[in-house]
């Protein structure tokens, strides 16, 4: 049987070795995106274009009627008493 005490040795060379290893690169890789975003210029985004306009034609309307108005105003008015109503409650 082997001495616990090389055994921990071992692991923590290990250890040491391997988070060496990644923190090595990891830095590699943060210099080279920093270079990457130095060399690639940004993407400028395409200005949206307005489309035509064409001349619109004014419709004749027949308008709305008289009635139409009354009955949508009633129906307005009804709803914002209803509404008061609850809320008051």
């Amino acid at each position: 049987m082997t001495n616990i005490g090389s055994l921990l040795v071992d692991a923590a060379t290990l250890m040491v070795t391997g988070m060496g290893f990644v923190f090595i690169f990891l830095t590699i890789l943060v210099y080279l995106v920093r270079l990457m975003s130095k060399l690639v210029p940004q993407e400028v985004p395409q200005p949206i274009s307005t489309p035509n306009q064409n001349k619109k034609v004014p419709v004749k309307s027949a308008g709305v009627s008289p009635q139409v108005v009354a009955a949508i105003s009633a129906a307005v008015h009804q709803h914002r008493n209803l509404a008061a109503a609850k809320s008051s409650k």
